[in-house]
Parts: structure tokens; sequence; C-alpha cells
């Protein structure tokens, strides 16, 4: 069944209230409290992504395995032994990479992340807000530049120790004496011309927007929409400690924002939006997503066992990422290819 982005009115405004309002008032929330969150326990700022094991973050990629079914009209058996594949050699592979070479696969992985949730927003930006300039190559990869920069870069550029103690903690799991490589990483050269380079993406960004404006080609709210939320994300993410900033956006943000594109694409979803029911189309998510998520946490168990992981806060948070690399690799793949047969091709337009 083809399934395009023409969604009716009652599902084009439940996921622009689910998807884009709900967590702009969310992380607007958090950045008025910022201030007092700065000075909560460590164990505290690491709750997101304890909670994100089940609330929407780890399961928003569970539901993978019925993609190719709902978008090709698979059977199901196919559509999970395709997926199953995949994440069995994409994410062995991954992992042999962080076993050789543990630096560099943890800078590959922030790369990853960083491309993958930029093309969540670019996904949400086209077929939520109207923004039909994403449907060229220069805006699009702009974009993707942008918006996963706010949660891989920015924090890097306003928090570097912090940043530094959780890469420290990940690449330890593996290999202590390759910590040195991430030196040049965390120079304060890099950070410096990372403010004025990702400034200047941000206002590349926001101009080439307003031209789009002024050619007809965007609506005028659409492109307020996207500053807005580049605004509130430049905050969002130079005030908050990074990992209550990225714990809180990955669950919140990126993972609700892939939530509601799966259910555009699952009929049984889209009819009970359509009936203005958005809790019945949430459980029906969760009663997909709750099997791989659980069979997830295996290789959250494994990579402690195999690991021989300590049970500080630290070396736990080191463990769920290096297992959320593993499950994101696969997973990116997935959503790329959903990318390639949803929205408009990737050869550039004028």
């Amino acid at each position: 069944m083809s399934h395009s982005l023409r969604f009716s009115l009652p599902v084009q405004s439940a996921l622009s209230q689910t998807t884009v309002r709900w967590p702009m008032l969310l992380l607007g929330g958090v950045v008025l409290f910022s201030p007092l969150i700065q000075w909560l326990p460590e164990t505290v700022l690491y709750l997101p992504f304890l909670l994100s094991v089940v609330i929407f973050g780890l399961p928003h990629g569970a539901v993978d395995h019925l993609v190719p079914a709902r978008l090709m009209s698979l059977p199901r058996r196919r559509s999970f032994a395709l997926v199953g594949a995949l994440y069995a050699l994409a994410g062995g592979a991954y992992l042999l990479f962080w076993l050789l070479s543990p630096a560099l696969a943890f800078v590959s992985f922030i790369l990853l992340t960083w491309y993958h949730w930029g093309q969540g927003d670019v996904y949400t930006l086209y077929a939520v807000s109207g923004l039909d300039s994403l449907g060229n190559q220069v805006d699009r990869w702009l974009t993707i530049l942008l918006r996963g920069g706010f949660p891989m870069f920015i924090p890097l550029l306003s928090h570097p120790g912090q940043y530094e103690q959780v890469a420290v903690a990940i690449v330890s799991l593996f290999d202590p004496a390759a910590v040195p490589m991430l030196a040049v990483v965390f120079d304060p050269s890099i950070r410096i011309g990372g403010v004025i380079a990702f400034t200047v993406l941000t206002l590349v960004v926001i101009a080439l927007g307003y031209y789009r404006v002024h050619t007809g080609i965007d609506p005028h709210r659409g492109w307020l929409g996207n500053c807005a939320e580049i605004g509130l994300l430049w905050i969002y993410f130079w005030v908050l400690p990074p990992v209550f900033a990225i714990g809180v956006y990955f669950a919140c943000w990126h993972s609700i924002r892939h939530i509601g594109r799966l259910a555009a694409i699952d009929d049984r979803s889209v009819a009970a939006i359509e009936r203005g029911s958005i809790k019945t189309a949430l459980r029906q998510f969760g009663s997909d997503a709750a099997p791989l998520t659980a069979a997830s946490l295996i290789v959250f168990v494994g990579l402690f066992i195999g690991l021989s992981v300590g049970i500080d806060a630290n070396s736990l948070l080191a463990v769920y990422l290096v297992g959320i690399a593993l499950l994101t690799l696969p997973h990116v793949l997935i959503v790329t290819w959903m990318d390639h047969t949803q929205l408009p091709s990737w050869v550039a337009t004028e």
C-alpha cells in the first residue's frame, strides 16, 4: 500500500499538535527551570535516559520490523526477516568496529546520530510543517547539519567538560588507552571555530528559508515555526547539562516525531487519529514496540556482562549509549530508506 504525505485534516492537525507543539512546549518549560536543573544531583540528571528505556526513546526504533510491511505491503514474516537480518549484520559489524577502534567508533556514533536526528526533523518540517523547500537537496542537507548539530554539537561547545566525561566513560569500556585520541575533539580552538561556524550555519538556514518564503515555495507560518524551533534549540542545548538535555530531547522530541511518522503509515493508527483518539494510536504503537523493546534489553545485558561494567552512573550510561549505537546504525538505514520512499528525490532541484 502506498502512503502519501498528503494527510487528512484530522491527521495533519494531530501530527502538528503531538510532534511539533507539545515537544516545543515541553522543551520550553525545561528551559524555564534550567537554573534549578543545573543544581540537581548527577544521578537525577541521568533520569531522562533511564526513563527512555521504556518511554518513547528505545521503543521508537522497535517497530522497524513493520516498516517494510506498511510501506511495501510485504507479509509481516518477510518484513521481520529482512529487518532482523539487517540488524544482525549492521549491528554485529558495528560492534566489531567498537571493539577494534573505540575512539573512532565513538566519533562515528556522534556523526551518525547527528545525521539521523537531523533527518528526523527534516521529515517533520517537510511533511507536517509544509516546508516544501526541503525537497531540494541543498536545503535538506543544510537543515540536517543544523538540526542534528543542536543535540550533538552545541553541548560540546557549551559544556565541554561534561561532554568529555561521557566520551571518556564510553571509550574506556573498550580500551582506556584509546582515550587520548579524543583530545583533539575537545581542543579549545576547535570549540571557538565551532561556535562561529554553527552561528553562520544558523543564519544561512534562516536566510535561505526566508528566501523560499519570498519565492512562494514555503509558507510564511512554516518558516516562522522553523525559526522558533531553531531559537529554542539553541537556548535549550546551550544552557542545560548535556546528559539531561539530550536525554529529554531523545525521548520527547526526536522519538515522538518518529512515532508520529510511524503512526501515519499504519492504517489502524490513522483510523484512530481520524476518530480523535490519539491515545488509541499510542497504545497501538506501544503494543507493536513492546516485544522488540524487551528483546533489545538483551543487547544491554550482554554488553554489561561482556564489558565487566561497574554500577556507577557514568558506566551504566556508557553501556546504554553503546547499546543504542549498535541499534542506531540499522535503524538509520531503515529511516533513510523511508526517506527515499516517502520524500522527494534526493537529486538537487532548482
